[in-house]
């Protein structure tokens, strides 16, 4: 009998020596044990050492996909996995600039689960991230914003929203080969500022491309915050709200009103137009445009501006003058400190912690140089919205960039029926903003939000994305 116990016992401990490595070591964290296998990429690409990290409940990837072999092209990508990821959609989030990064203000300064401490060297958990709600995808894109890169000098002198689109398409259909297990998952986009324009095109891209059955994302819809939509009445609107909140004069209103034509292709050649938006964004400059009534960055340890990338104005005869979006209250030179450390960029699997990559949050040339920029995007909302995706548009009501009024101007012209009229929508009992439904698109503000909103209502904004996936209205009595 003592034998037999003997043999018995070695064969149970030859059993166990032949289980899968990574399910005796995930099981130590509960949800991770008995996990689906990834694609060989993601695990290469899993973020195990990030300095200053708060404990997390989740994984998190991080690294490069090719989106042209020939060019050397590459997209940096940050992916959060949600708690309980197989039960959750997922989610692209964008911002714009153009030629800002997604990681550095997105993820590590508004929905992400770790936001850039103020002494750029480490991180502070974000009770209010989106990744509770959704697997939470971050692209630095096109190639020169933030990590991303190509071997291709031409690339860059190319650089435009239809470049963008397809190369975020290119990255969508490459990055579910390293994570096959999202490709049939439920899947949205969202954005802010300049991405107001990268989200309908390449939605529109995704639309037309699911008529192959291979490359099938399943879309359900589109969320855009303080978006770019129309230029024309994105100028309109900014003019309007500026002279509505006292940040102009009558009479710069009235010149404004009187001489610019913001549907022309030469808006500048009127000198009295210029002139007079050259005021407004010289007022502008006194103040934060993106958040109106907060204390704008001074001193040497950010990133305070000196003649300000808040009111950097593109003017070309021949496009819709434009000014960068991004949102900029000291934090831009936290994060730059933090992402330009070597371990951090190590963690990262961006460089080797030696051959550094020089990143910085937005790269001005590819502003300047922008040169392919849909006037507006109006025609692709009425497109998608006869495809039947959810669309949902969000205005911060104290950004001066892209003011509530740019934003109600440009979906007005799409003349939809309205289903559900004007009224508050709550948020622990008090009013959080102001809501509107239409056939096909739903609209609402967040009360005393600049232009990038989490970053002044995360609770806020969490409740709303919460209610945004699930297509549900939000909350009409306290």
């Amino acid at each position: 009998m003592d034998i037999l116990l003997r043999l018995t016992l070695l064969y149970t401990l030859a059993l166990i020596a032949l289980l899968p490595l990574e399910h005796v070591v995930c099981s130590r964290h509960g949800q991770w044990g008995g996990r689906r296998k990834l694609g060989s990429g993601g695990n290469e690409d899993l973020v195990t050492n990030l300095p200053g990290q708060p404990h997390a409940d989740f994984r998190h990837y991080a690294g490069y996909v090719t989106v042209n072999e020939t060019n050397g092209r590459a997209i940096f990508y940050w992916f959060y996995e949600a708690i309980n990821p197989d039960e959750k959609p997922l989610v692209l989030w964008l911002n714009g600039g153009p030629g800002c990064s997604s990681v550095g203000y997105g993820a590590t300064q508004e929905i992400g689960p770790f936001l850039v401490d103020i002494d750029g060297q480490g991180l502070k958990f974000n009770n209010f991230s989106w990744n509770r709600e959704a697997n939470m995808l971050f692209l630095e894109s096109p190639v020169g914003v933030g990590f991303s890169y190509s071997n291709t000098t031409s690339d860059y002198e190319n650089l435009g929203d239809d470049f963008t689109a397809n190369d975020a398409y290119t990255f969508l259909q490459n990055w579910f080969t390293k994570f096959p297990s999202y490709r049939t998952r439920t899947f949205y986009i969202a954005g802010e500022s300049y991405a107001g324009k990268y989200v309908p095109e390449l939605a529109e891209l995704i639309h037309d491309r699911n008529q192959d059955p291979s490359l099938h994302i399943d879309l359900k819809g589109i969320l855009l915050g303080n978006p770019e939509t129309s230029d024309a009445e994105d100028w309109r609107g900014m003019v309007d709200y500026a002279w509505s909140h006292a940040v102009i004069s009558d009479e710069t209103h009235k010149i404004i009103r009187e001489s610019c034509d913001f549907n022309s292709n030469d808006t500048w050649s009127n000198k009295d137009c210029s002139e007079a938006v050259d005021e407004l964004l010289k007022q502008y400059n006194e103040i934060d445009i993106y958040s109106l009534y907060t204390s704008v960055c001074i001193g040497s340890t950010a990133s305070s501006h000196d003649g300000s990338m808040q009111t950097m104005a593109k003017r070309a005869s021949k496009m819709m003058p434009r000014m960068m979006g991004g949102y900029d209250p000291c934090l831009d030179g936290y994060a730059k400190a933090f992402y330009n450390a070597p371990d951090v960029q190590k963690a990262l699997h961006v460089s080797d912690g030696h051959r550094l990559k020089n990143w910085s949050i937005c790269n001005t040339k590819i502003f300047n140089d922008w040169s392919d920029s849909k006037p507006s995007v109006i025609p692709i909302y009425k497109k998608l919205i006869a495809a039947g995706l959810r669309i949902w548009v969000y205005s911060g009501d104290t950004d001066g960039r892209v003011p509530v009024l740019s934003t109600r101007y440009s979906l007005s012209s799409l003349g939809l029926p309205i289903t559900k009229p004007w009224r508050p929508w709550y948020h622990e009992k008090q009013v959080s903003g102001w809501i509107q439904e239409y056939e096909g698109l739903t609209f609402a503000t967040f009360r005393g939000a600049g232009h990038a909103v989490p970053c002044f209502k995360p609770s806020n904004s969490l409740a709303f994305f919460s209610a945004f996936l699930l297509g549900k209205s939000l909350p009409s009595i306290r």
